[in-house]
């Protein structure tokens, strides 16, 4: 089988797709990874065969366009500014991604882009979304993030009210996404987006825990699959510094991934001026270029590196909350600090909470209040017995392998029911 991958955005959007392509070449089939250049190197070095499409933006780019996304408040707002930023290069995706369709038997896809949908169904091919968060499976069972519970009611009052929630918030994104983009659709003969919440692919594919995450039953279409975890090969440099720093015992680790802000200069130095000199900590630059002005013995800086490479150092992990850095530190099976920051960043925190394995702080004060929350998880056993609790279940789990026998399996189920047809 001839697999076309393709997804776009940060290594959080990339990543767990270059996994699934190894796990789908080990099984035998042919694999395609159409993305940015920017992830080129990563893909290739993970014997994959890349091929691009726009945009040709460098890291600095996205990090700009990230710290514009930031800036956003409302989920629908940032929506529409993702798709107004692919705006410029949208006709050229269309044209490239149309005649990539033409080689494989089965696009996958993010959920982000409902348009590669039609482009699959124009050439009779399958179409299968992958989701790297579980905030937008539509169910009846409750309702979308943000929108209050009607508790205490009769189940049937609280089920209409969830689903019509559900059936309003995805007529607004269809709408969001059309306004956008809708002239360049109808250029290329494709239909409006529709249903971009509720039927997004004849199979939805959720990488996230079954065992942690999914506390429902699936909605038709609807599969969680498990983590599609890759790591980028470990960095013997930055392991020696790493171990001369910590010198046998584990610290923090702080690391925003991908995550831009304004000001990122006067939140680190509110930073500096609360933290204790007497703690060791580890700071991952990433995007945002998080750094320290003069060299401190207890702080060392390191670039970007594998999370299984830091997090092997990490006594806890303060983080953002993207979808595949809470999966690595979970991992790891240390406690989380969550400070989220935009999208289902919120969503990843409260999720934290419930699991009862970490605590968030807000954007507004964590250069203030880290200190303390760092001697509180120091001092809380259970956050670090429920943290290795969830690592031994999740190393139970194969999410790749899982997710290509869903995939497989629908494949299968579409090839015979076109014979029936035909």
């Amino acid at each position: 089988m001839r697999v076309l991958l393709t997804s776009h955005g940060s290594t959080g959007d990339i990543y767990p797709l270059i996994g699934y392509g190894k796990a789908l070449a080990v099984a035998g089939h042919a694999v395609r990874y159409a993305t940015a250049p920017l992830y080129q190197e990563a893909i290739e070095s993970a014997g994959l065969e890349f091929r691009r499409v726009p945009p040709d933006w460098e890291v600095e780019i996205f990090a700009e366009f990230m710290r514009e996304l930031s800036r956003i408040r409302l989920p629908v707002l940032q929506l529409r500014h993702i798709y107004a930023g692919a705006v410029p290069f949208m006709n050229e995706l269309i044209e490239i991604m149309e005649q990539e369709i033409t080689w494989c038997d089965v696009l996958v896809g993010s959920y982000f882009f409902p348009h590669y949908r039609f482009l699959a169904e124009r050439q009779n091919k399958p179409f299968v979304s992958f989701a790297f968060c579980h905030n937008l499976v539509p169910n009846r069972a409750y309702p979308p993030e943000m929108i209050p519970r009607l508790r205490g009611l009769p189940q049937s009052c609280q089920e209409w009210w969830n689903w019509s929630c559900w059936r309003l918030g995805n007529a607004l994104v269809d709408w969001t996404v059309n306004s956008v983009c809708g002239r360049i659709f109808s250029h290329h003969d494709l239909p409006p987006c529709r249903d971009f919440i509720l039927n997004p692919a004849a199979l939805s594919l959720i990488a996230v825990s079954p065992a942690l995450m999914q506390r429902h039953e699936n909605p038709p279409g609807f599969e969680f699959c498990g983590y599609l975890r890759w790591q980028s090969p470990a960095d013997p440099k930055q392991a020696a510094r790493l171990e001369a720093f910590c010198q046998g015992k584990k610290v923090p680790v702080l690391t925003f991934g991908s995550v831009t802000f304004d000001e990122t200069h006067e939140v680190m130095s509110r930073f500096l001026k609360s933290w204790s000199g007497r703690k060791k900590i580890i700071i991952q630059s990433g995007w945002a270029g998080l750094s320290v002005e003069l060299a401190r013995k207890e702080i060392l800086v390191v670039p970007p590196m594998s999370h299984d490479q830091l997090f092997q150092f990490a006594s806890m992990v303060i983080h953002h909350g993207g979808a595949g850095t809470t999966a690595s530190v979970l991992h790891a099976g240390v406690p989380h600090i969550v400070v989220p920051h935009i999208a289902d960043q919120n969503w990843w925190a409260d999720e934290i909470l419930r699991l009862q394995v970490g605590i968030r702080l807000s954007q507004q004060k964590w250069p203030e209040k880290l200190d303390s929350a760092v001697a509180k998880i120091e001092n809380s056993p259970p956050y670090h017995q429920r943290a290795i609790e969830l690592a031994k279940l999740l190393a139970k789990e194969d999410g790749r392998q899982r997710s290509v026998d869903l995939l497989e399996q629908f494949c299968e189920r579409v090839a015979s029911e076109s014979c029936i047809r035909d």
